[in-house]
């Protein structure tokens, strides 16, 4: 069920995605599920980065590659420059 909260956020992006020029539903639709699966990706490996922490042992993952940083969520949610997150996305 959806709570007023959560409402509130997700009218509140539709608006920003509006205001920014993307109107078109699936294109929203499509933006937000890029994001949500590059979060996704990001949260699995700092899971594992901390499980090898842990153990001593260095992380066995390729999800993103060490000498791209600036692809993780951890890094882009940070960004307030749309310009330079749109450069990153677009690589």
């Amino acid at each position: 069920m959806i709570t007023g909260e959560m409402k509130s956020k997700v009218d509140h992006l539709w608006t920003t995605f509006w205001n920014n020029g993307i109107s078109n539903p699936l294109s929203v639709i499509e933006q937000i599920s890029y994001l949500l699966f590059i979060k996704r990706l990001d949260d699995q490996k700092l899971g594992k980065e901390k499980k090898a922490q842990r153990l001593g042992r260095p992380v066995k993952d390729r999800i993103f590659s060490e000498d791209k940083p600036r692809c993780r969520w951890s890094f882009f949610k940070n960004l307030t420059d749309s310009e330079e997150m749109l450069r990153i996305w677009m690589r």
